[in-house]
């Protein structure tokens, strides 16, 4: 016998690492876009993809953004 119900283990959140990311890099939002640093990962999302912290550069302004979308995003020139 368990000591737990196969139910209930099933339902439990799973651990998931972060990605890891190259925080402090320069990336701009597609090849003529804005730019933005690059900081840690924030939280996990129910699709598997996370949430990274970026700072914009001109305003300063921070924001939460795909992981996966920072992943596609060329490094600024």
């Amino acid at each position: 016998m368990y000591p737990f119900d196969e139910q209930q283990d099933a339902a439990m959140p799973t651990l998931q690492t972060p990605p890891k990311v190259h925080t402090g890099q320069i990336k701009s939002f597609g090849a003529f876009g804005p730019k933005y640093e690059i900081g840690e990962p924030t939280r996990a999302l129910d699709d598997g993809d996370w949430m990274v912290k970026i700072k914009m550069v001109e305003t300063g302004e921070e924001a939460e953004y795909r992981y996966s979308h920072l992943a596609d995003d060329p490094q600024a020139r």
